[in-house]
């Protein structure tokens, strides 16, 4: 059968595993060119496969001819769903329909394949004794596999069992119930604030020599309190969220794989973000957690020397060892920067989740989109819209964490009392009835510089994330008015992608950095936080910011 100019073999339903179904189809030269008499031009070859495959205009990234070379060589290596998907292009001789037919008869024999794997495995088991024949040496004319895509095939035939940092990370985010990694942070920030009870430093006055009285205590700050019992429960509920309706659900409807090889997949994608769980692992605990935990608490309370830093409920001990005493301090501030190490760490690995959910969105919807009976364009952009909404809400608590910090490290440069009457001052002074100035403090503040780091981190996968879905959005909403003009289209009732999906959550993002970066440094900026606060809780509420167009 001739299509396309092609020899075309249609899909028979046989019940050969993948290396039985592939070599038939390679030796009859299934999806090659056809001459003037309708025979094809011969048995396909590696060289000749790698070439068709790489030849393939989606196919961005071509091929590695050693992958190739391995799906015509008589082992149990199975073929990624990625390059199932380019031979069964190549099988249906460029028609999406026959594409279609071969991919799922590839995938049902890659399945096969799997379970006679399997059965192998346990044969020998029944055996007291394995003869020496049945013992397999390792060969020695396996070449290292290097690419992507040959490494996704060994990933096929030899499930990984990740056990490194990545995994274990992305595990505390898979939870069953949502609530769990929000509920685990949110009990620690209790605990803390239960030590500060016990060891009464919850809510301390102090005054320094010729300066009026300043609230010091722990309760009493936000980057403590906020931030750990509101801020991040709320931002890790988000995320877990929108991991787990990605895993169960999004991923499989985008994909053809089944559950387990989604599952797989899923994890090789995860794993390959690994130095990057290391390196925000580095920064958080041994770096953000202890060595400012030595600078800012343990060598001050062990010298009794402030040296540069504010008098608050971390250094009280210095000033008032009446209430707390050093040893105590040591042992409450060496916790708290514990438990804060760990969340950040949270904070960060869950940053990079959202980078690797967007990222495999868009390479699965990139797949799909000519696959209209595998996943309709309607489908891809109500997950592109759940996935960028996702990540809008999660960006917008990651800026409102920056703010905690950055509003008790101003404060402290502040004269006020506390942190509330500052506010209120400052909010007061917009309509005039309160217009004194108090003085400015000469501290230093290290917070300043890891709240702009956490809005740059923030921004970073922001950007990259919803840039990315919208890219991909806009770019299927163009596919769809092509192939409206192919004979064969199907007419589908979604809606095109509203470009202003990414536009507001842009200048709201906008607002709430443009805060954060005034903050204490005009009289009246309270005015404008309250304004962009309230803005970012609706925002929260509905990420959408009643944009209803579209699927």
């Amino acid at each position: 059968m001739i299509k396309n100019g092609k020899f075309f073999v249609p899909p028979q339903g046989s019940h050969g595993d993948l290396k039985q179904l592939f070599s038939r189809l390679a030796a009859t030269g299934a999806g090659r060119p056809v001459d003037k008499e309708g025979f094809p031009a011969g048995p396909w070859t590696p060289e000749l496969l790698a070439d068709a495959i790489a030849q393939i205009e989606a196919n961005r990234s071509g091929i590695d001819l050693r992958t190739v070379q391995l799906w015509f060589q008589d082992n149990n290596k199975g073929i990624s769903t990625t390059n199932i998907w380019w031979l069964a292009r190549i099988f249906g001789c460029g028609d999406p329909q026959a594409a279609s037919e071969w991919q799922a008869e590839l995938s049902a024999a890659q399945s096969l394949l799997i379970a006679k794997r399997r059965n192998k495995r346990r044969t020998p088991k029944n055996d007291d004794r394995a003869s020496p024949a049945q013992i397999q040496l390792p060969s020695l004319d396996r070449t290292p596999e290097i690419s992507g895509a040959t490494a996704q095939d060994e990933e096929v035939s030899r499930p990984r069992h990740g056990l490194g940092l990545a995994t274990r990370s992305a595990a505390l985010f898979s939870q069953r119930n949502h609530l769990n990694l929000p509920i685990m942070v949110f009990a620690g920030a209790v605990g803390l604030g239960f030590l500060a009870f016990i060891m009464d430093v919850h809510s301390v006055n102090y005054s320094p020599t010729g300066r009026s009285v300043r609230q010091v205590g722990f309760l009493w700050a936000p980057n403590w309190t906020l931030l750990f019992l509101l801020a991040l429960p709320l931002y890790l509920l988000f995320v877990v969220d929108l991991l787990v309706f990605w895993e169960q659900t999004g991923r499989l409807k985008l994909g053809t794989q089944g559950k387990e090889e989604s599952r797989k997949n899923w994890a090789i994608r995860i794993n390959s973000f690994s130095p990057s769980y290391w390196a925000i692992f580095l920064m958080c605990l041994p770096v953000a957690g202890l060595l400012q935990w030595i600078d800012r608490c343990l060598g001050p309370l062990l010298t009794g020397d402030l040296g540069n830093y504010a008098v608050e409920w971390a250094r009280l001990a210095i000033v008032r060892p009446d209430i707390i005493s050093v040893a105590e301090a040591i042992v409450f501030t060496g916790l708290a920067y514990l438990y804060m190490g760990l969340c950040f760490f949270l904070f960060f690995a869950g940053l990079i989740l959202l980078c690797t959910l967007a990222y495999d969105f868009c390479e699965l919807a990139r797949q799909t989109t000519d696959w209209s009976n595998r996943a309709s364009h309607c489908d891809i952009h109500e997950i592109g819209r759940k996935i960028m909404r996702g990540i809008f809400r999660s960006a917008v608590l990651g800026l409102l964490i920056a703010i905690c910090m950055k509003l008790q490290s101003t404060f402290m440069l502040s004269g006020e009392r506390t942190i509330v009457s500052w506010l209120i001052n400052d909010f007061l002074s917009i309509i005039g009835t309160h217009g004194g100035v108090a003085d400015r403090l000469n501290y230093s503040m290290p917070t300043n510089y890891s709240s702009l780091l956490v809005v740059i981190a923030t921004w970073a996968v922001f950007l990259y994330g919803t840039a990315r879905i919208h890219t991909t959005l806009v770019g299927n909403t163009a596919a769809v008015s092509v192939d409206k003009e192919q004979p064969n289209h199907q007419n589908f009732s979604c809606k095109s992608y509203d470009t202003l999906s990414w536009a507001r959550p842009t200048a709201v993002m906008s607002l709430l950095t443009a805060s954060y970066l005034l903050i204490g440094v005009f009289q009246g900026f309270s005015g404008l936080l309250t304004i962009v606060l309230l803005l970012a809780i609706y925002s929260l509420v509905d990420p959408a910011l009643r944009s209803r167009r579209g699927c």
